[in-house]
């Protein structure tokens, strides 16, 4: 194998050693009509759309949810974690908390989370705020 071959398969290889459980690959395109996503519940009492969650081809795993929080609401406590997150804000105003600090975020926003660093949202408005979020990355077994 040719050191450049060897780069490409490497992080795809310490993908698959990383996450012990068995997820589907997301080897082809989809639709996923929001009318037909179940709605669970968080302990904060988000309503939560999960849409979608797997392995894509070139070994990253992703997860993919959309969640509802209704004014002065939070998903859960500001956390931390392996994985990076994407927040892309849909509907209201929401407070993104970074490390001890917050910044209020709107439709069109995007909150980005690192691997390890304190996080959260929480909804600062006076309706419901929907976001989407993308999560990348693998938690290691528990």
């Amino acid at each position: 194998m040719k050191r450049r071959e060897f780069a490409f398969t490497l992080p795809a290889a310490i993908g698959f050693l990383a996450d012990a459980e068995e997820q589907s690959v997301l080897a082809h395109s989809a639709v996923y009509s929001f009318e037909r996503l179940l709605v669970t519940h968080s302990s904060g009492g988000a309503a939560t759309r999960p849409v979608l969650h797997g392995k894509l081809p070139t070994g990253e795993t992703v997860e993919l949810h959309e969640t509802t929080l209704m004014p002065d609401q939070m998903p859960h406590p500001a956390h931390r974690h392996v994985h990076t997150e994407f927040m892309l804000i849909r509907e209201g105003v929401v407070e993104f908390i970074l490390e001890g600090k917050s910044e209020q975020l709107g439709p069109g926003d995007v909150a980005y989370a690192a691997s390890g660093e304190l996080h959260g949202l929480k909804n600062t408005g006076t309706v419901p705020a929907n976001y989407f979020v993308i999560a990348i990355g693998a938690e290691p077994p528990a």
